[in-house]
């Protein structure tokens, strides 16, 4: 982890950011309608977070090769206590590095730091490792969506109060 940088996404992160996201549903078999792989902000991640004061999404690098994100966001259709943990990928040759922690928690930080007092993940079980970390983290599982993220194929829904 010496030479990972974590710091905030900027505008010639984008296209990089969507390789990484779309890449890990087709790795894990994840449908790829109703959900991030097909959302037109996956092109243009910087502008989304750029655009909201109480959202951040956080990339970490490597000699100026991206690795991964993680995020919050206030998410449509939440109540202001509430912001989603988004856009938490790793590219495959980043994971099991302890890289996916340190993003997430930055995140959870970032989501405290903004006064939020929960936070809300949508899922998929293809990503089985990510919603088991979830859990270790305190997130429990509900039984409905919060929001609208617009993401319908969803069908993991957490929330871990702050």
């Amino acid at each position: 982890m010496e030479n990972i940088k974590i710091r905030e996404v900027v505008r010639e992160d984008n296209f990089a950011l969507a390789k990484i996201i779309r890449a890990a549903f087709i790795e894990f078999g994840a449908p790829l309608t109703g959900t991030v792989y097909e959302d037109p902000t996956t092109d243009t991640l910087f502008e989304l977070f750029d655009s909201e004061e109480l959202a951040t999404l956080y990339v970490a690098e490597e000699d100026g090769k991206m690795l991964g994100c993680c995020g919050v966001f206030p998410t449509k259709g939440l109540e202001s206590e509430y912001a989603e943990l988004v856009k938490f990928y790793l590219a495959k040759e980043a994971r099991d590095k302890g890289i996916g922690k340190a993003l997430f928690e930055k995140s959870i930080q970032a989501a405290r730091d903004f006064d939020y007092k929960f936070l809300y993940i949508e899922s998929q079980p293809s990503f089985n490792k990510a919603v088991k970390m979830y859990e270790q983290y305190g997130f429990n599982y509900l039984n409905h969506s919060l929001g609208n993220s617009g993401h319908d194929n969803c069908d993991v829904w957490m929330l871990k109060t702050l």
